[in-house]
């Protein structure tokens, strides 16, 4: 199975042409800039139209007005991952996204600990403690999507946030 991945467009989704084959496409958060309704429904309307098989996608902490949605499914090959999953071809992937009123108020610790233990894609906007989630003065990371991560140890993890990580 091949899988494209992307992330964190900040609504210049439509400036990405010719983008490569694959069975799969996930986009792991931040497709708006603002969280505005007009954005993501502009948004899902380019990512539904893509020309791939199956497309995921999961909210960042910029994609406020999905705060409290089900996960749903918009047509037989696309779906919002919302603290949920879906399996493709025998894999299991599973989304989880960051809102900062569950980082505030602790609610991303309740679903990273929630994670499925046979998970083989985990998507999620944060990244891992440690890993890609510095930016020059500290890292963004989780402890606890780390030690999920280690635990669980997926196939693959995706995870955007960080839009110039450096190695420490």
């Amino acid at each position: 199975m091949k899988i494209l991945h992307i992330s964190d467009t900040h609504g210049m989704h439509r400036q990405l042409t010719g983008l490569p084959d694959a069975d799969v496409i996930v986009h792991s958060g931040d497709f708006t800039m603002a969280g505005t309704e007009d954005e993501t429904s502009n948004f899902i309307s380019w990512f539904r139209a893509l020309p791939y098989h199956h497309k995921i996608f999961i909210a960042g902490n910029h994609d406020d007005c999905l705060y409290g949605a089900e996960p749903f499914g918009l047509g037989g090959n696309c779906h919002y991952l919302c603290n949920s999953g879906i399996r493709i071809n025998g894999e299991r992937f599973y989304g989880v996204p960051l809102f900062m009123e569950d980082a505030v108020n602790g609610n991303d610790r309740h679903s990273i600990q929630n994670i499925p233990d046979d998970t083989d894609v985990l998507i999620t906007h944060q990244p891992p403690s440690g890993i890609l989630d510095f930016d020059g003065r500290r890292h963004y990371g989780s402890p606890e999507l780390l030690l999920t991560a280690v635990t669980i140890r997926p196939k693959l993890h995706l995870f955007g946030h960080m839009h110039s990580a450096m190695r420490q």
